[in-house]
């Protein structure tokens, strides 16, 4: 498994968007901490650059179209291909307990979208589920991993953060939690950005994942950076592109940023997924799938 930085906003914006969304369906209205993000991701992102108001008008716009890979059947399926991608399992749901440090530099990787404690994410997911629920296992680790943060280092974490939570994992509130952060840091906004795009199943899975592994920054290696690349080569749909020609840009400018971390050389995820079924023409992500990931076959039946 590669691991990397999964949050590119500030920790007060990860809050944010966690605990104060607008609701199933729409993202986060404007608040102190998104406000402070604007400058950053202002020319990257539709929603952090647009006003309270605005922002409303262009979740309407997303409600009214057909609903992709927010289908329940097909968002399953996003999590079954994350899953492969990130555990090599279709199983996703025995990923939140799981916890390792794979040596690739981010310390400790965990849960369904690889927090990490060297990356901010783990320690503003940890710090906020904690201040909800202080008799959690993690509780007495928060010190410690505010520490370690910007390191690959365990100093305060050994031994027992990772029992403490793989036990947390047995939560029902901390697995809720978890699919909250998928939910709402990464899936709702990168499907509502591919459907203003006017990209199909295909195109809003391949902006999720790039979501979950880049993180939502607005920096050259980050998904908006990603997708700012993509868009110097081809346009997107809805600027009356060809939705193959811009993904075929969008998964080379991924495969760049990934090539160009020492912790992301295996591509299986663009190469022998997502680009196959590009190649397909299954921009529909229609069932069934069959796709390789790091050399094991993996299958969705119909």
């Amino acid at each position: 498994m590669t691991r990397v930085v999964l949050f590119g906003a500030p920790i007060a914006v990860v809050a944010s968007l966690l605990f104060n969304s607008g609701g199933d369906g729409e993202l986060p209205t404007s608040s102190p901490a998104t406000k402070a993000s604007v400058t950053a991701s202002a020319q990257a992102d539709p929603f952090a650059a647009a006003d309270e108001e605005d922002r409303r008008a262009l979740n309407a716009r997303v409600a009214e179209m057909p609903p992709g890979l927010a289908e329940p059947k097909m968002r399953e399926v996003a999590w079954k291909l994350l899953a492969s991608a990130e555990g090599s399992t279709l199983d996703w749901r025995s990923q939140y307990g799981t916890i390792e440090d794979t040596g690739d530099g981010t310390g400790y990787n965990a849960g369904l979208v690889g927090f990490c404690s060297s990356t901010h994410d783990m320690l503003a997911f940890v710090e906020s589920f904690t201040d909800d629920h202080p008799d959690s296992p993690l509780a007495p680790f928060v010190p410690a991993l505010r520490k370690v943060d910007g390191s690959p280092s365990h100093e305060g974490l050994d031994p027992g953060f990772t029992a403490a939570w793989k036990q947390s994992a047995e939560d029902p509130a901390f697995r809720t939690a978890q699919d909250q952060v998928r939910l709402k840091q990464y899936f709702e906004p990168a499907v509502h950005l591919a459907k203003l795009d006017g990209l199909g199943t295909l195109g809003q899975y391949m902006y999720f994942d790039a979501m979950v592994l880049q993180g939502p920054g607005s920096e050259e290696d980050s998904f908006y950076g990603i997708r700012r690349a993509a868009l110097a080569e081809a346009d997107t749909v809805a600027e009356g592109g060809d939705e193959t020609a811009y993904l075929d840009a969008f998964l080379d400018a991924a495969r760049t940023v990934m090539k160009a971390k020492k912790n992301q050389q295996d591509t299986s995820r663009l190469d022998t997924a997502q680009r196959v079924f590009l190649e397909d023409g299954n921009l529909a992500l229609e069932l069934p799938l069959t796709w390789q990931m790091y050399g094991e076959t993996f299958r969705i039946p119909a």
